[in-house]
This record gives C-alpha cells, sequence and structure tokens, in this order.
C-alpha cells in the first residue's frame, strides 16, 4: 500500500503542498487532479523518492522510498523524457539496467510490449525518428518495463489517437488487475471517470475534495435532467431551483439544484408531446471540478 502521510512541501517560504494525506491499495487505480501549479508535479516527486518532504511521511509497504523501492515503481511524465539519440533497444537497457532488471530480461519484455503496441519494427530505430504517438508508446514501455508495484501516469495519453488510446486503457487496467498501485492524473476528465474509483483534487497544495467517485457525485447536489420531445421550456425556467434549460442535439438538458426539483419538472415534462425521455443524471465530475477549483481542467 502506498500511504502519504501529512506530507508539507516547502520550496524557500512558499508552501508547494500542504498537509496532504491519501492512501492507495493494491489493485487501485486513483486520481490525483489539479490545474497547473496545484502541488500535482511535487507530490510526484516526493512519491518516486526525487524530493524530500519538508513534513510528513510517505511509504510502499511500510518502507520509505529509497534506492531499493525505486526500482519497483514505474513513471510515466508529462513531458518527454526519452533520450532521443538512443535506439529503442538502448533506452530499454538503460532505463531497465537503472530499475536493477538484467538485460536478458530487459529484451524479452520489451520484445513483449513492442509486439503488444504493434511497433516490433521500431526497436532499432532512434527516438528522435519517432512520431510523437510513437514516442509516447515507448515512453510509457519504459515506465512499465520492470512491471511496477507503483505506477504514477501523468497524461499518459497526450498524442495518442482514439485505437491507440484504447490499447494503453486496457495495459492499465491489465497492470491493475494483476495488482499494481496506479496514480493516474489526466485533464481528460472523462478519462479520470473511466478509471478512477477514488480521487482527490489538489487546489494550492491543498485536499480541496476526496474520496469516492461515486460518494463525490451523490454528495453534489446539482443533478442534470435530460428530455427528448416537445416541452414548455418557458415554464420549465420559471421553476425555482431551475438553474438552466438548453437544447442540444434535440435533447432538452435541464440543470437543477438538487433532487427537490425532480417531481415540479416532471410534471411539466409529461405534459408535453412526443415525450420519448426523462432521465435524471449524475452531474459529470468537470462540472464537480469547476464548482470546487473555479475553473476548467482543459488541455
Amino acid at each position: 500500500m502506498l500511504k502519504i502521510e501529512n506530507v508539507t512541501k516547502f520550496y524557500g517560504n512558499f508552501k508547494a503542498v500542504d498537509n496532504l494525506s491519501f492512501k492507495v491499495k493494491p489493485g487501485e487505480i486513483f486520481g490525483l487532479l489539479g490545474v497547473n501549479g496545484a502541488g500535482k508535479t511535487t507530490t510526484f516527486r516526493m512519491i518516486v523518492g526525487l524530493l524530500k518532504p519538508s513534513s510528513g511521511k510517505i511509504t510502499l509497504d511500510g518502507h520509505f522510498i529509497d534506492y531499493n523501492i525505486t526500482d519497483k515503481i514505474g513513471f510515466l511524465t508529462e513531458e518527454h523524457s526519452l533520450l532521443t539519440k538512443l535506439t529503442v533497444k538502448q533506452q530499454a537497457i538503460y532505463y531497465g539496467t537503472l530499475k536493477n532488471m538484467k538485460e536478458k530480461d530487459i529484451i524479452t519484455k520489451l520484445d513483449e510490449l513492442l509486439k503488444k503496441f504493434k511497433i516490433e519494427e521500431y526497436k532499432d530505430k532512434k527516438i528522435k525518428e519517432l512520431s510523437k504517438g510513437n514516442m509516447q508508446k515507448i515512453q510509457f514501455i519504459m515506465a512499465i518495463i520492470n512491471t511496477p508495484k507503483l505506477l504514477i501516469l501523468d497524461e499518459p495519453f497526450s498524442g495518442l489517437d482514439p485505437f491507440n488510446t484504447e490499447m494503453f486503457k486496457n495495459e492499465i487496467k491489465l497492470l491493475a488487475k494483476n495488482g499494481s498501485i496506479i496514480i493516474f492524473s489526466s485533464h481528460r476528465l472523462e478519462h479520470v471517470e473511466l478509471f478512477c474509483k477514488k480521487l482527490l483534487v489538489l487546489k494550492n497544495g491543498k485536499n480541496i475534495l476526496s474520496g469516492s467517485l461515486e460518494d463525490i457525485k451523490h454528495k453534489y447536489r446539482k443533478k442534470n435532467i435530460e428530455v427528448i420531445g416537445d416541452i414548455d421550456e418557458e415554464k420549465i425556467k420559471q421553476i425555482k431551483g431551475v438553474i438552466s434549460v438548453n437544447l442540444e442535439n434535440n435533447k432538452y438538458q435541464i440543470k437543477i439544484k438538487d433532487e427537490s426539483v425532480i417531481d415540479e419538472v416532471f410534471n411539466i415534462v409529461k405534459k408535453g408531446k412526443n415525450i420519448s425521455k426523462f432521465s435524471v443524471e449524475q452531474p459529470s465530475l468537470n462540472e464537480i471540478f469547476i464548482e470546487k477549483v473555479g475553473e476548467t481542467y482543459d488541455e
């Protein structure tokens, strides 16, 4: 288990991370979110041992993070960290050796992953000769070549088309199924919703929202009602507690302050014509994020 306990990090007088605590169990994919400057990168660097906390502690299976523990960690950074003059094979040997792997095992694992991601022909190509998408594949392969106990993924789908994104998703799910602890960060909140049952949102280094995604959505009072059909839009807008009514792609999206408004909206909708759908939807993670953080979380 990964435990972050009351961790604070100062840069001089600036507090980048403020009394942060959370834990992630084996097999869990945990979402760590926040706009630029929120403290995510500092937190990642403390977890992998590149930075020391000013106070608090970080442990993996009860042990402090040191060079023995970092052999069990994989880290895909948002910025490319590949050595572009090396070939893919050379990069794998270099990285795998840093993780205390034997060269024979590195090559075996590399061949397996290159085949899985359908880029076997790039084994002896230099990194700088690859496209952005294939560089991202290689960076992901480097992060998982040691079959990490703890894997940190910061914007893993950057530069990928939908087909390759799906391959990444399947591999991440497989790693979790096999017991890896995964911390996942992405500006694409629909990906966070797909992967993460638990998450934490940082703002100015502080935890401002955390827990299971299901509980967070349940506690968030505002709801969305989706209606297909001909309705009296003006009457619905006049209901106290209706925030907005918008027609999008022949569907009405009705935002309401909480569940107490549902019956009143339904009583007007049922008097309309050709009603084929009346559905109360949970708010998206993006809506909750905007309300809590005060800004959008787009790339």
